[in-house]
């Protein structure tokens, strides 16, 4: 779908925005049509309502984010690997932990993915552990390298992820990896 056809606009809007075109377009119809045909036409609009009321539904808010943020925080590092390892696992992932130079190896349909994750505790993440993953990859020739930050990571950091196939996971990205349960407490 090209990312600018009106599904794909409607993809990224609010789910009311495309049952309010829905309806419009069912009144519309039923002046010409008969109702039973007319309730035809808004189908593809009910649908995008349906399936991104779905996902915001099960998008965290910001509150949420931030919550689940400073549970991980909080987490030692084994407490913090076994619940990323969980969620890869549940996102199909085959996952082995602590691989020499980097924390996790994820691999998925052939394709070799490396995780570094230790530093998810540092307030600002430069681009030293970046190279370090970039040079692991290179040796191991994986597609793709995962860098997991729950504080800030460095401008600098970004545009060398950006350009060296590095995905850093923070924020709402995390939040949804760690997946946890409203009013979780973790124990430091």
């Amino acid at each position: 779908m090209h990312e600018n056809s009106l599904f794909a606009v409607l993809m990224r809007k609010p789910w009311w925005l495309s049952a309010l075109i829905a309806l419009g377009l069912f009144m519309v119809a039923r002046i010409w049509i008969p109702v039973m045909y007319a309730a035809a036409v808004p189908v593809p609009f009910l649908l995008i309502a349906a399936v991104r009321g779905w996902r915001q539904l099960n998008t965290p808010g910001e509150a949420r984010v931030a919550a689940s943020i400073e549970a991980v925080q909080a987490m030692s590092w084994d407490q913090f690997a076994a619940v990323l390892e969980a969620g890869w696992r549940r996102e199909g992932f085959e996952v082995v932990r602590g691989a020499g130079d980097v924390d996790f190896e994820l691999s998925k349909a052939g394709r070799l993915s490396l995780v570094v994750a230790r530093r998810w505790k540092a307030a600002r993440a430069g681009v030293e552990p970046l190279k370090d993953l970039h040079a692991a990859m290179a040796a191991r020739e994986a597609g793709e390298g995962l860098y997991v930050a729950a504080g800030a990571v460095t401008e600098t950091a970004r545009e060398f992820a950006a350009s060296h196939a590095i995905r850093v996971i923070e924020g709402l990205e995390l939040a949804r990896l760690v997946a946890l349960p409203r009013g979780a407490r973790t124990t430091p």
